[in-house]
């Protein structure tokens, strides 16, 4: 396919950017060739018209898929160009924090300015054994590599790391220095890997300083050869150095240092021991003020000083050389102040008395006026003649400077030498690994002659890199067979020869410093001539005439000449040496110039650097030491150079590439424009370049069938996967030059694997779009026929609805209308009669009410009449006898007036005439008058007269009649009178009735009041009452809720902390016992090497076997087993040579050395066994302790439950008593007082009381579920009594923390006492009796009756009942407290005992690890020396007592016997016929065997060679029974005791322990003799227990057994000396098995494809993985599966105990879990979707394994947990908050480190995948940020859980035990 149809729509392109180098952008539209211009759309959207050049119509490079994008080797990248390459990195480093990747053989490491927790020992030890291309890129792996290399290959290896200043070249370096350090370990006890590594912080001291990019810059090139023995661990080192820059002595440029050395001098000035130095402040000097920076930020100069002078220490430097090293280093300080003056226009002088000056001369020891002389003067020599001549200042400094330089460069030599002699070894090098630590190709604005030197270096080595490259591409091609062309690649040979070939720059520069007026200018003239127009690599500023620009394989670099003459001779004034060497106190100073020759010539300055390569001193070389001085620094640099050459040609080197992220050390941040330089200067560019001209991507047939299978048919697909693999590959590229077939893979040109990716992806895409389109159709038809059925079926139910509502309908119409007929003629008619009821009813009514109207009208009008007729003629006579009284009175009042009127007249007339005359004429006419009057009256009183006889006549029958009548009314005037008398006696009633009524009235208001007063207050206090009650209730229901919440609470709480408690202590017993375990394991060592050494001794002059070659799998350890390896193979080597008395020597020293070692770890084993039995004894106190106080807490919690409940009845029966009678004295009282005016509040009183009795009855069901529950729970508690036992101590504690809650009761009940106390409930109570009479009397007092609050008797019984409560409560809660402080207190003496010990175990662990051991034994011995002494008081008693007991049980013994006896002969035949006959007494026999095996003493050693040494445990697990050896061990043992043979009991004992001891030495890599001993070993140890005589262990024996225990000795300690034995064993086991699963865990658990075609394969690059397709030979899970079955079956064979079984199958799943989690965690290519779901489906098939063998319960799931949660990490959503979320509560598991880790490293596989963004990773480390974890990021796999050995008694027979013939036993005989 051509490389312009991948130009196609939406394919991304990189185009060239000024600012980020180069920038992302997709074609809009595709590209056709006629085209000019590319339509493209940046990454921010905006368009962009990309003009291609005319000329050439170069297109733009092509991105790689994103599934390419992050691969940890550049190589995979299937287009290999600069910005595929920058951009990969940038990726790894920003998003996924990985600072290494690989491209082919070089290893690029970015600088992070950031401490990553990558390069612990875990992280070692991962790497360790492990093929470069399987892990994640990374330090370790290359050192690997080369360690792997160096063991395989048997050949010299080198690392050359290369990088700019700041790169972090010496940080790689030292850890490739540190890892070499570890994996190896030292052949000797002298720790050379401390001594390697101690050299680092000696060589920064005084070869690093602080540079404007880097804050610890190497200022010297270094080669590090680190030896190795034949069993490849360290044995020495040797150092070589390369152009110190020793011009930054004097000088140095703006914010940079000195020398670190300096700087630390200065800042520990202050410290005693320095004090005569007379050194200050950095600032004070002038050779380390000129960078005006003096402090580096975060560093501590005087701390930094302590670490120098500890690793000169270590290195064999003692104080009075460090003293003089520091004398120099002051005296450089002191003499860069002195100052110098000029004396005229040629000469100068140093002023007289000069401090500086008289400071250097008295360090160094030389006179103050030869070294004032010779600094302003120098001596000329001539062929007869010497001339002292003066100098002028500038020439005087320039001496001052070049002298100070000198110094420092002598000394820098001397201390290299010493480090080298300190690292130097007399055993044999057998071979090394180099680690060259060289500057990077530098270009500043200013070059001079240093840059000169380091850009030639970099010439060299990048000569040979390339072509180190190229061969490995030819050796790929040719071990292919496959045709390939010369691939072009740059040639810096050119440049080379223009360097350092003859008339070269090099030779020029030497020829010009030979003139004796050579200057700058003349050389440059001399360059311009001899190459400007013969070279095209060098060219001539247009500017400048004093320069010259050279092109390098990375750039053109401009170099100024001026100083390059005077640098490269190196010129120093011959008599100040002679000055300095003629010093008599200061040794260490002629010692510097020792090897200086008497005259130094101009040219003949020292360089400061070694060009001896081997470790060995070259003696040839040593005569020719007066020439060497003469050579230039170029010649001397050169010859050094090409040393170096040779040596790195005669080794296999590794390439590290150090890149500097960015200028201002700014953490995991990324300019391109800086990576760009770099990565072109180091040649990482020129790989890829290489590597992309030939066929970079190369897959194997499987991986290429198994990715691209997708892309072929089924008819493709043939039975040999290399030709379909051929046959689909014509198909799909037709251009066969894209692709060549070779033997095992595939080769392909740059691009193809990506056009294969497309098609590939194409394919999966339309196969996908397929499925959907498929899968939606038949959702959305299954969909419509489900609506369309739907909508049928809702269709036909509508329509029949809606008929059926309209016939409904209809009908109802019908029906309403036939209603509405009805009902309407039956309203009208129901109207109408109605209304003529009502109208006949009205008139009948009105009518009658009309007529008795009238009638009433005229009764009352008659009666009315009749009463006015009485009533006015009484009035009438009344009125009449007034007036008539009245008239008269006024007749007579008025007739008096008159008369004396008249008389007053009388009187005047009768004194006149006239009068009388007057008087007489009035009287004639009055008397006339009264004549006429008279006549009248006489007439009138006639007709009157006959009237009145009429009258009389008819008055005398009236008058009869009246008087009738007057008698009558007489008579009632009698009876008026006595009945007014009555009346007025009734009206008085009337008046006092009037008044009671009214008081009565107001009577009744005031009790009506009174009474609705009443019942609105016992209506409110009722409603008060229920409300309070309901209250009540509901504050009892969440007061019994809250107790059973806080009771659970509590509880769950308690059981919480004695959880945690009990987990802490069985962590502090584990941790124990695992320290107790290392420390068998390393006493075992020791035995070991004990027994090597003796054997060595007594051998002296055997030939040893060859040791130990280091396999690929496993030549590299870190554990302490191994150092046993490396001694013994040091002292084999070292018995071959010559050396024997001194070898001998050493063996003695080193055996007693031993002997004391072995001493004290047996004194260090018996005190920790002593505390493990104190420990386990106050467990077991402990536990009793909880066991009886829960027995009392639990009696006492009964008996207050029991006596509450008696209280509560006794109450209530007083109660219902007296409210009975309450009830019947209402109900008597009732009767009588019903129609009182009171009887409201009676009845409101008498509710009152039936809720009282209602409450009552409420109480007592409660009281009745109280006594019920109280009795369930008695019957439970005595039921778990009966079943608990000692091993479930929680069970204690909870019924214990429910007697600690009765204080949370009594706080309840204390509420509700202040409830009832509450000032509504305040009122004073009356006593029973009192209330009871008064409801009895006549006329109670309704309102008296409840003015004291009789009412709330009931409630104040409650009260009391309350408070007796209360008190028992708080007894009971004293009690409880009490209690629970003594169990506090308890508890807080073990948490301060346990603080004490984790104190001093933390104290130790700081220690070293011989002071560790010293620190705990010292610590031991004082702490069991007064217990001892009690122990051994109680000791001797009880031994006093137990031999009592013996002599007694023996005499017991022999009188049983011979009652027995007797009986048996007492026995009648009859009796013995009549009686059952059992099996076991047939064999008469047989009665008397006891289970026991004689043997003589001289059969012993055949005893134990037959059934111990000689004994194959195949047969044995086979044919016999388990544990046979054992039990015929114990067997011999009990015939021993029971002859009473101390002497044979004790050498039986170690003979058979000693002898397991050398079966499992000999054989101890075979897992089946290790099972089977650590299975005899076991039961040996049950049996001596089980048959010793303790109770304990005897509980399980049958009658028999116990007859058969030991009699006479107590083997407690052989005992204990047998479980360490066991534990050694099962360490021992563990490691086999190890060992046997290591190498199939990852291939099995990781690798193979246990569900095929479920991940795909990525494109891989140079570093080739291991393959995931299952070939012949890998390991899968079925061969995991089947090696657990083994292990699993073999050990049951052998009878090992259950438990034990349990233990091993639980570390071996802790081997898996944590060896896959791992190597998940450093491997970028297994952390996606697929290979999650590949890890849980194994898992799952471990977890199958396990059930199938019932081993669920042994804890072996739980420690796949990590690893489960890791998976489920793979497989989880990873977009959102939520979750985050879900994530950081799913992987509790998994510490911050691992989660985070495994997001980085997730690498989708498939297009469809996605990555997981940054800023989720982010929220998921500030979710987890508050985690309390280890920060370490590996499980350790060498953990090894504690093992125990629970008891298992046997319960086979002794006696019936055989003896097979097979193990050749015929000397024992059966007892």
């Amino acid at each position: 396919m051509a490389a312009s149809e991948l130009y196609t729509k939406y394919a991304r392109v990189w185009i060239p950017d000024p600012e980020e180098v180069w920038k992302s952008a997709e074609l809009l539209k595709d590209y056709k060739a006629a085209d000019s211009v590319l339509h493209l759309q940046l990454e921010d959207g905006k368009d962009l018209e990309y003009k291609l050049d005319p000329k050439t119509k170069n297109l733009p490079h092509l991105r790689n898929p994103d599934i390419l994008v992050g691969e940890n080797d550049l190589t995979a990248l299937s287009y290999l160009h600069e910005p595929a390459v920058l951009h990969n990195l940038k990726v790894r480093f920003i998003d996924s924090k990985l600072i290494y990747t690989y491209c082919g053989i070089v290893l690029v490491a970015i600088n992070p300015y950031e401490t990553l927790p990558i390069y612990g020992a875990d992280i070692i030890n991962a790497y360790s054994g492990q093929n470069m291309g399987d892990m994640d890129p990374h330090i370790f792996a290359v050192a690997e590599e080369a360690y792997k290399q160096m063991a395989r290959d048997e050949r010299n290896q080198s690392i050359i790391v290369s990088g700019e200043s700041g790169a972090g070249k010496t940080v790689s370096a030292k850890y490739a220095m540190r890892y070499f350090a570890t994996v190896s370990g030292s052949a000797s006890e002298a720790n050379v890997e401390e001594k390697v590594l101690a050299s680092n912080p000696i060589m920064e001291a005084i070869g690093n300083a602080k540079t404007t990019r880097n804050d610890n810059s190497s200022r010297f090139g270094k080669y590090i050869e680190i030896g190795f023995d034949k069993r490849y661990h360290i044995i020495g080192a040797n150092m070589r150095t390369y152009l110190l820059e020793k011009s930054r002595v004097v000088f140095q440029a703006d914010d940079e240092r000195n020398y670190h050395i300096f700087y630390q001098l200065c800042a520990a000035s202050r410290f005693p021991e320095l004090k005569a130095l007379k050194l200050g402040s950095a600032n004070d000097f002038h050779y380390t003020k000129q960078g005006r920076n003096p402090a580096i930020d975060g560093v501590d100069d005087a701390k930094e000083m302590s670490t120098t002078r500890q690793a000169f220490t270590l290195l064999g430097i003692n104080e009075s050389y460090q003293m003089g090293l520091f004398q120099v280093l002051a005296a450089i300080l002191h003499l860069g102040n002195v100052e110098v003056k000029d004396r005229d226009a040629d000469s100068s002088i140093i002023p007289p008395n000069n401090g500086h000056l008289l400071t250097f001369c008295e360090l160094m020891g030389v006179t103050y006026q030869d070294m004032s002389h010779w600094l302003c003067h120098k001596k000329l020599k001539t062929t007869s003649e010497t001339y002292i001549k003066p100098v002028p200042k500038l020439q005087a400094i320039n001496a001052r400077d070049a002298l100070a330089k000198h110094i420092y460069a002598k000394l820098f030599n001397w201390i290299v030498d010493h480090v080298n002699k300190a690292l130097h070894t007399t055993v044999k090098q057998h071979s090394f690994i180099g680690v060259l630590d060289i500057y990077g190709f530098e270009t500043f604005e200013i070059n001079s002659f240093e840059q000169f030197c380091i850009n030639y270096a970099n010439e060299k080595l990048q000569q040979q890199f390339n072509m180190h490259v190229f061969k490995l591409e030819q050796e790929e091609y040719m071990k292919e067979q496959i045709p390939w062309t010369l691939i072009d690649f740059y040639d810096n040979q050119p440049c080379i020869n223009l360097i350092e070939a003859k008339m070269g720059v090099l030779d020029l520069l030497d020829e010009e410093c030979k003139m004796p007026k050579g200057s700058d200018d003349s050389w440059a003239q001399k360059l311009y001539n001899t190459h400007l127009k013969t070279c095209a690599l060098f060219e001539k500023p247009r500017m400048s005439n004093k320069a010259f620009i050279i092109q390098h394989f990375a750039d053109k670099v401009e170099y100024q000449c001026e100083g390059f003459l005077e640098k490269n001779k190196d010129t120093v004034n011959e008599e100040q040496i002679r000055v300095l060497k003629a010093s008599k106190k200061f040794d260490l100073l002629v010692e510097l110039f020792q090897d200086e020759e008497k005259a130094t010539s101009p040219t003949g300055a020292p360089t400061g650097k070694r060009t001896v390569l081997s470790v060995k001193p070259d003696k040839s070389r040593q005569g020719q030491a007066s020439k060497e001085h003469k050579k230039t620094v170029g010649l001397q640099f050169r010859n050094s150079l090409q040393l170096l050459m040779e040596t790195l040609n005669a080794t296999t080197p590794h390439y590290v590439r150090c890149i500097k992220p960015n200028d201002y050390k700014h953490a995991f941040t990324f300019d391109p424009k800086r990576a760009v330089q770099q990565l072109r200067a180091c040649g990482v560019l020129e790989t890829i370049r290489i590597s992309a001209a030939g066929f970079p991507s190369r897959w194997t047939y499987q991986e290429f069938f198994s990715r691209y299978r997708v892309l072929m048919k089924q008819k493709d697909v043939l039975p040999d996967k290399k030709l379909t693999c051929k046959n689909v590959l014509e198909k799909l590229v037709q251009d066969p030059d894209k692709y060549q077939f070779g033997k095992t893979k595939i080769f392909f040109r740059a691009g193809q694997v990506a056009y294969l990716e497309k098609l590939r992806a194409d394919k999966l895409r339309a196969a996908c779009i397929r499925i959907q389109k498929t899968i939606r159709c038949w959702l959305a038809r299954k969909k419509y026929l489900r609506m369309k059925g739907a909508a049928v079926t809702v269709q036909r139910y509508v329509r029949g609805h809606q008929a059926r509502c309209l016939a409904k309908f209809l009908r109802r119409t019908r029906a309403a209308v036939v209603v509405q007929k009805f009902q309407r003629m039956h309203v009208q008619r129901s109207r109408y009669r109605r209304m003529q009821a009502a109208a006949l009813a009205v008139q009948c009514i009105l009518r009658a009410y009309m007529a008795r109207q009238r009638y009433k009208a005229l009764v009352r009008e008659h009666r009315a009449v009749i009463i006015q007729k009485t009533v006015r003629g009484w009035l009438a006579r009344q009125w009449y006898k007034r007036t008539l009284a009245a008239v008269v009175r006024l007749q007579c009042c008025v007739r008096r007036m008159r008369a004396r009127r008249e008389l007053k007249k009388l009187k005047i007339e009768a004194r006149s005439v006239e009068h009388f005359k007057k008087l007489n004429i009035g009287m004639e006419n009055k008397i006339m008058q009264l004549q006429r009057r008279v006549d009248e009256q006489n007439k009138e009183n006639r007709l009157i007269s006959e009237r009145l006889m009429g009258l009389e006549s008819s008055h005398a029958a009236e008058g009869e009649r009246l008087r009738a009548e007057l008698s009558r009314l007489r008579s009632a005037e009698d009876d008026a009178k006595s009945n007014a008398n009555r009346v007025t006696t009734l009206l008085e009633e009337l008046a006092r009735l009037r008044k009671e009524l009214e008081t009565t009235r107001s009577e009744k208001k005031v009790i009506e009041d009174w009474a609705e007063t009443y019942r609105d207050e016992m209506e409110q206090m009722v409603a008060e009452l229920k409300e309070q009650n309901g209250l009540l209730k509901s504050e009892k229901d969440d007061l019994n809720r809250l107790i059973q919440e806080q009771n659970l609470q509590m509880t769950e709480k308690m059981c919480k902390a004695i959880q945690e408690e009990t987990q802490q202590l069985e962590t502090d017993l584990n941790e124990e016992r695992s320290r107790y375990q290392n420390l068998l394991t390393e006493h075992l060592r020791l035995e070991e090497r004990y027994d090597d050494l003796k054997e060595e001794i007594t051998l002296s002059m055997a030939v040893p076997k060859p040791g130990h070659r280091r396999t690929d799998s496993t030549h590299s350890s870190n554990e302490s087993e191994y150092t046993y390896n490396s001694e013994l193979a040091e002292s084999e080597e070292g018995s071959r040579g010559g050396e024997d008395v001194t070898r001998g020597n050493l063996d003695m020293s080193l055996f007693l050395k031993l002997q004391k070692r072995v001493t004290e770890l047996e004194q260090e084993k018996q005190s920790l066994q002593n505390e493990l039995d104190r420990r386990e004894e106050q467990f077991q106190r402990a536990r009793a302790r909880d066991d009886e106080q829960h027995k009392k807490a639990r009696s006492a919690e009964l008996e207050y439950e029991s006596l509450k409940r008696q209280e509560l009845e006794s109450e209530n029966k007083k109660l219902k008593h007296d409210l009975g009678e309450m009830r019947q004295s209402l109900s008597g009282s009732a009767g009588a007082t019903s129609a009182a005016p009171g009887s409201p509040a009676y009845k409101v009183l008498l509710d009152q009381l039936n809720a009282s009795c209602e409450e009552l009855e409420v109480r007592k069901e409660e009281v009745l579920i109280l006594r019920s529950q109280l009795v369930s729970q008695k019957e439970a508690m005595q039921h778990k009594d009966e079943k608990q036992t000692m091993t479930e101590p929680v069970l204690y504690v909870e019924d214990v923390q429910k007697m600690r809650d009765a204080g949370e009761i009594t706080q309840a009940y204390i509420s509700l006492k202040d409830t009832n106390r509450s000032p509504q409930f305040l009122r004073r109570p009356l006593e029973v009796n009192e209330l009871v009479n008064r409801l009895r009397s006549p006329n109670p007092d309704y309102h008296r009756l409840n003015e004291d609050g009789e009412l709330w008797l009931v409630y104040e019984g409650l009260k009391e009942t309350n408070r007796l409560l209360e008190t028992q409560l708080q007894a009971q809660r004293r009690s409880h407290e009490n209690e629970v402080e003594v169990l506090r207190g308890e508890l807080q003496s073990i948490k301060e005992e346990n603080n004490r010990q984790q104190q001093l175990l933390a104290q130790n662990l700081q220690l070293p690890p011989e002071a560790r051991i010293e620190a705990s034994l010292q610590h031991e011995i004082t702490r069991l020396t007064n217990e001892n002494l009690d122990l051994m008081e109680q000791l001797e008693k009880q031994d006093r007592t137990v031999r009592k007991l013996k002599k007694q049980l023996k005499v017991f013994a022999k009188k049983i016997g011979e009652l027995e006896g007797g009986q048996v002969e007492n026995v009648s035949p009859g009796q013995t016929v009549d009686e059952p006959i059992r099996p076991v007494n047939i064999p008469r026999r047989e009665k008397d065997f006891q289970g026991m095996l004689e043997y003589k003493k001289e059969d012993e050693l055949k005893l134990v060679k037959n059934l111990i040494l000689e004994l194959k445990p195949r047969g044995v697990a086979v044919n016999l029974i388990p544990g046979l050896p054992a039990y015929i061990l114990f067997m011999c043992l009990r015939h021993a005791d029971y002859v009473n043979d101390d002497q044979k009991v004790r050498t039986l004992l170690t003979s058979t322990i000693n002898s397991i001891k050398k079966v499992l030495k000999k054989r101890g890599d075979d897992f089946e003799t290790v099972s089977f001993w650590l299975s005899n070993t076991c039961r040996f140890l049950h049996c001596l227990k089980q048959y010793s005589g303790d109770e304990q262990f005897m509980k399980f024996n049958t009658t028999k057994q116990n007859d058969h225990c030991l009699s006479n000795f107590d083997l407690a300690e052989y005992r204990q000396v047998l479980s360490d034995l066991a534990i050694q064993i099962y360490q021992q086991l563990i490691k086999c098995m190890e060992n046997i699963l290591q190498p199939m865990i990852v291939s099995g658990m990781l690798e193979h494809e246990t569900i095929q075609g479920v991940s795909g394969v990525k494109p891989t690059g140079l570093r080739k993985r291991t393959s995931s397709i299952a070939d012949e030979g890998t390991y899968t899970l079925d061969s995991i599966l089947r090696q657990l079955n083994s292990f699993h079956s073999i050990m049951c064979q052998h009878g090992t105990d259950p438990e034990l079984i349990k233990q091993v199958v639980k570390q071996q799943f802790y081997i898996i879990g944590a060896v896959t989690l791992n190597n998940l965690l450093l491997r970028k290519d297994m952390c996606s979707w697929s290979k999650g779901m590949q890890i849980r489906y194994n898992v799952s098939q471990l977890e199958e394994w396990l059930r199938d063998k019932n081993l669920m319960n042994c804890g072996a799931k739980e420690t796949l947990e990590p690893l489960i949660q890791a998976a489920q990490l793979l497989q989880v959503k990873k977009k959102t908050d939520e979750d985050a979320e879900a994530i950081c509560s799913m992987c509790n598991a998994l510490s911050t480190a691992q989660i985070v880790k495994v997001l980085n490293l997730y690498t989708p596989v498939n297009e469809f995948e996605e990555r997981v963004a940054v800023t989720f990773i982010r929220t998921i480390q500030s979710r987890l940020r508050d985690r309390m974890e280890s920060p370490q990021l590996l499980m350790d796999t060498k953990m090894i859980y504690p093992v125990t050995f629970p008891f298992n008694p046997s319960s086979l027979a002794l006696e019936t035990i055989q003896i097979p013939g097979s193990l050749n036993l015929t000397f024992l005989t059966r007892v």
